[in-house]
């Protein structure tokens, strides 16, 4: 497993030299005014709707703190709004305006271009493999021990 380990490791770096392994949507910041951390929000917010300030910042990786900067500039900008829950008003949740809607929807046609780009260079057999081996890694970290059902998913 170590060698195993070893190599997957330096397949990353590699593949690393040639793109960002840290954030793959580095061009996308290049064209508009968002931060990273901003065009990630629009678009988990774009997949999954309100999410509260806490997951939000989790599947960003960033502190709270943090995430309510991240929030306060997409707010300003028209992008975000942020609600209260009305049964514990201490649980804040964010959720696209439909100025956000409008961005994320070209950030998500960005993604998707990418994604093509990428999947292209892979046979059919190759893309079958990759799906396969991400639904394997996906079902063993979900605690029912299958993948999550996802949203959109019959609807692209």
């Amino acid at each position: 497993m170590n060698g195993d380990v070893d190599r997957f490791r330096r397949l990353l770096f590699s593949l690393g030299r040639l793109h960002s392994l840290r954030d793959p949507l580095a061009s996308s910041c290049e064209r508009t005014p968002l931060t990273a951390p901003q065009i990630h929000a629009l678009l988990w917010l774009g997949q999954d709707e309100a999410l509260t300030m806490g997951e939000l910042a989790r599947r960003l990786g960033i502190t709270e703190k943090t995430v309510t900067g991240v929030v306060d500039r997409l707010e300003r900008e028209g992008h975000v709004q942020r609600e209260r829950d009305p049964e514990d008003r201490r649980v804040v949740r964010c959720r696209l305006t439909a100025a956000g809607t409008r961005v994320y929807r070209k950030l998500d046609r960005t993604v998707l271009q990418g994604m093509g780009r990428m999947l292209e260079r892979l046979d059919a057999n190759d893309r079958r493999a990759l799906f396969r081996i991400l639904e394997k890694l996906i079902a063993s970290a979900s605690p029912e021990g299958r993948p999550p059902s996802l949203p959109g998913a019959g609807s692209r």
